[in-house]
């Protein structure tokens, strides 16, 4: 931070014209009734009583309300009472009594961030980037106007560098992804480095909107790897490093988006650049692994964490659990669950009965998987719509349509969940194919209550199903009435 600060004192400041530094020196100009009117508000909302300092301000307002110059004045005066100064300037706002400008905005702004009341500083940051962003030509990657105004009076606000990381942060937040970019880039080029927690949520923002590749680029751009020489005067800045936590936010990039070697290429920079894995990254590299099926890669990776004395937590013993119950591995599952229980520190979760649930669901295993089903509610956890589903597809394949149905209509009433589609189609299809025709479609009434339409699947069963009662005629009417409503993806 004290980086942060002297860069921006010492060689941004200094690049400004001089006439640009002070708000105090155009108050020292002001003609003498402004100087007047501006000490006379501030002796008001420092010395009157709380109750009538406002009514006391409004006579005292003038007809044309006050000026953004003399409100910047005021609020500079205010400001080591921010919270008073912030009231002041909601009062002009809420009672109209400023025309506000960019300058009067950042006064109040630079106030508030020096004073680290983040909430609201960031608050009004965002509004002045609303207001003032019509009334300026530039282009979707120029900085919003308030960053060059901000920069004009810093010094005169004796402000703190933390304001521009409450402006890049507002305008990440306004999903300004191009904006913060050029705002970091500019302020890099003076040598000042945004903090590491800023620099992981510009990274993570440009992941989530621009994709992993330029996140990447970025954040290789903002550390500094790719050579990059320094500052306009040529020498060599130190900026901030990178942190664990901003390689396992380019490792979750590239894992969500399928590409393990990606993941891995992180995972040796990383250890290239002598960083330690945490748990957590190990748990992004495992999870990686086990999506792309090599079970056997992941455990090495669980082995290294042992190795080198990681602490196996909740997520990488989850991670491995369901890793092994996708590729219906059961009996190691199982020995993973024991050991995660008896390790003591490491409770499961309701993620870890979700993969234990599954995956038995997968083998055909339903009735082990209703055993851990019932454990976990026990426990007081509340299974995913996917799992009821997982459950409700095991009964019916095994022809326990009753049984599915109690337990559908148990869980929808426990845990207040929507099942999906395919657990009414599954059900639906049961309940014909036993011949129970009025259950059936009483089903199908609340599948489309749901919001689900019937499909040729749900069609075949009821047309099935009206075919063995002996009911022809109902079964062409559904026939011709399917055909009549297929779409196009079914047709093909």
């Amino acid at each position: 931070m004290a980086l942060f600060s002297t860069a921006i004192k010492r060689t941004l400041l200094s690049t400004l014209p001089t006439k640009h530094h002070s708000l105090s020196t155009a108050w020292s100009s002001a003609p003498p009734s402004d100087q007047t009117l501006v000490s006379a508000a501030v002796s008001i909302l420092k010395h009157h009583r709380s109750k009538s300092r406002w009514n006391h301000l409004r006579t005292l307002t003038p007809t044309a309300g006050f000026s953004p110059s003399q409100v910047s004045q005021i609020t500079l005066q205010l400001r080591n009472n921010p919270r008073l100064a912030l009231r002041f300037f909601q009062f002009t706002l809420q009672h109209s009594l400023c025309s506000h400008s960019l300058s009067s905005y950042a006064t109040i702004i630079h106030i508030l961030s020096r004073s680290r009341l983040k909430s609201h500083a960031q608050t009004l940051i965002q509004s002045a980037i609303r207001k003032f962003q019509d009334t300026h030509l530039f282009d979707s990657s120029d900085p919003p106007p308030i960053f060059e105004t901000l920069i004009r009076t810093y010094r005169a606000c004796d402000s703190a560098p933390f304001v521009f990381e409450l402006l890049i942060k507002a305008c990440l937040e306004s999903k300004r992804i191009d904006q913060s970019i050029q705002i970091v880039r500019m302020l890099r080029s003076k040598g000042i480095h945004p903090r590491i927690s800023t620099c992981n949520s510009l990274i993570e923002s440009i992941i989530k909107i621009q994709g992993c590749y330029a996140g990447y680029d970025m954040f290789r751009e903002v550390f500094g790897l790719d050579g990059e020489s320094g500052n306009d005067n040529g020498s060599r800045v130190k900026g901030v490093v990178p942190n664990v936590y901003t390689f396992s936010i380019i490792m979750v990039g590239f894992y969500r988006d399928g590409l393990v070697e990606d993941v891995e290429k992180v995972w040796s920079e990383m250890a290239n650049m002598n960083y330690e894995p945490n748990a957590y990254c190990h748990s992004v590299l495992m999870e990686a692994y086990c999506d792309d099926g090599r079970i056997e890669d992941a455990m090495s990776v669980w082995e290294e964490m042992g190795f080198k004395g990681v602490k196996h937590d909740v997520v990488s013993y989850n991670t491995i659990i369901g890793g092994f119950c996708r590729i219906g591995e059961m009996g190691r599952a199982e020995e993973f669950f024991r050991e995660m229980e008896l390790s003591g520190g490491v409770d499961g979760t309701c993620v870890t009965f979700e993969h234990l649930i599954n995956g038995y669901c997968k083998i055909g295993d339903v009735d082990s998987a209703i055993l851990l089903y019932k454990d976990m509610c026990r426990k007081g956890f509340r299974p995913e719509s996917s799992t009821i589903d997982a459950v409700i597809r095991g009964l019916c394949d095994k022809n326990s349509v009753s049984e599915a149905l109690d337990f559908l209509r148990v869980a929808v009433k426990k845990h207040d969940i929507v099942p999906k589609g395919k657990s009414y189609e599954g059900l639906i299809k049961g309940l014909c194919l036993e011949g129970r025709m009025e259950e059936a479609l009483k089903l199908q009434r609340e599948m489309i209550g749901k919001g689900y339409e019937p499909n040729s699947e749900i069609y075949f069963a009821f047309i099935d199903g009206y075919t063995k009662k002996g009911n022809k005629e109902l079964a062409k009417k559904l026939r011709k009435e399917m055909l009549e409503t297929r779409t196009p993806q079914e047709e093909s």
